[in-house]
């Protein structure tokens, strides 16, 4: 290969977001932001163990699997380039299956479980959970959606070793931002964690200002670690990127001692006669029940209301439920206004992207096109 010289603020990859709520955009990053994250993941792994100095030396040398794909943000830069760049053992999965992740974890001791919740959920929902050796295992969790305060406890209680983790980054901050886990994640469940000093992290309200500890605006970031832009589209990039800051188009809170509350991202949040329903916190509810096994809940147009709480849900294997009992376990928890007037109950997986995350946007097309009235049932396999 011929001699290049590279800048570190030239470009160096082109990533694409999600796609869950709306259409995909090439993110854009240079080189110093990726080693920028990079050196901030590393840098908060050792204040980490700095923070927790009495905790049990591992017998096992860390060891990280992949499962999202290496075009998934998390998967490419914390996951596979922390371990280049760390000379850390990674193991590559062909595609996401659960059970053979428990067989892998087992057979190369892994230490560090990345993923998205869902993912998570499935490895404690195998019916070959117990069957597998997993001690190894010493943080489970990662990000990309809001893991409901149930699946914290799940895997607090269910592996010998692990302690639950998630982090709240975007393709945009190169998955780099505040981070939950330990003791703090036990104590602040719904909390995605604290920023570090090379993030800036600030709630501001819709003209731009910052707003006081505990009042709920879009969450703003500035740090090195920001792309700078999206592929050929100026006027989204314009859109969010101002003087240097990111708006995440989330919308959370801070409080008092600088934990994040992600409520849910403003594209996501249901406007149903002017009260603001955040899904994740209906989607949290639902969680609870010990039969759903996956809850995904969105906006869908209603013509009295501008839009209506809809929600699809998977049972766990065996169980069988009805929109009834769903309804009436939301309404148990939330205002009356949050409960789901549209439930679906499908006999098969919900949509999901290659990296694990629930297609949102599908499900509410789906919706969408079968009409507004609230149905007397479900179809199983099929939005009603």
């Amino acid at each position: 290969m011929p001699d290049v010289e590279i800048d570190p603020d030239d470009d160096a990859t082109i990533l694409y977001t999600s796609g869950t709520t709306a259409q995909p955009k090439g993110a854009v990053s240079t080189h110093r932001a990726v080693v920028q994250a990079l050196m901030g993941f590393g840098c908060r792994s050792a204040a980490d163990r700095l923070r927790n100095p009495d905790a049990a030396p591992s017998t096992d040398p860390l060891t990280f699997i992949l499962v999202v794909p290496l075009f998934h943000v998390t998967g490419c830069v914390p996951v596979m380039l922390s371990c280049l760049s760390s000379g850390l053992k990674l193991v590559i999965m062909y595609k996401w299956d659960p059970d053979r992740a428990l067989e892998l974890i087992e057979r190369e001791r892994v230490t560090n479980f990345v993923d998205v919740p869902t993912q998570s959920w499935d490895l404690l929902a195998s019916p070959h959970f117990t069957e597998h050796d997993t001690s190894s295992l010493r943080n489970v969790g990662g990000g990309g959606a809001p893991a409901p305060p149930e699946l914290v406890r799940r895997v607090a209680s269910s592996f010998a070793k692990a302690s639950p983790g998630i982090g709240y980054g975007m393709t945009e901050t190169n998955a780099y931002g505040p981070q939950n886990g330990g003791e703090d994640y036990l104590t602040h469940p719904t909390s995605t964690g604290r920023a570090t000093p090379i993030l800036q992290v600030e709630v501001r309200d819709e003209a731009g200002r910052a707003l006081a500890p505990g009042e709920a605006g879009e969450i703003w970031f500035k740090g090195p670690n920001l792309i700078r832009g999206y592929w050929n589209k100026p006027e989204a990039t314009a859109e969010v990127l101002v003087d240097g800051w990111l708006r995440s188009g989330d919308i959370g809170r801070i409080d008092a001692d600088g934990f994040v509350y992600v409520e849910d991202r403003a594209k996501d949040m249901v406007l149903r006669a002017g009260e603001n329903v955040y899904c994740a916190e209906v989607e949290a509810a639902l969680y609870e029940h010990p039969d759903v096994h996956e809850a995904a809940v969105f906006g869908v147009p209603h013509d009295r209301l501008g839009e209506e709480v809809a929600a699809a849900v998977l049972p766990r294997s065996g169980a069988h439920l009805t929109v009834a009992e769903l309804q009436n376990h939301v309404r148990q928890r939330l205002a009356p206004f949050k409960v789901p007037s549209r439930i679906a109950i499908f006999d098969e997986p919900l949509p999901r992207n290659a990296s694990g995350k629930i297609l949102k946007r599908e499900l509410r097309d789906d919706f969408t096109r079968s009409g507004a009235a609230p149905p007397a049932s479900t179809a199983p396999g099929s939005p009603a």
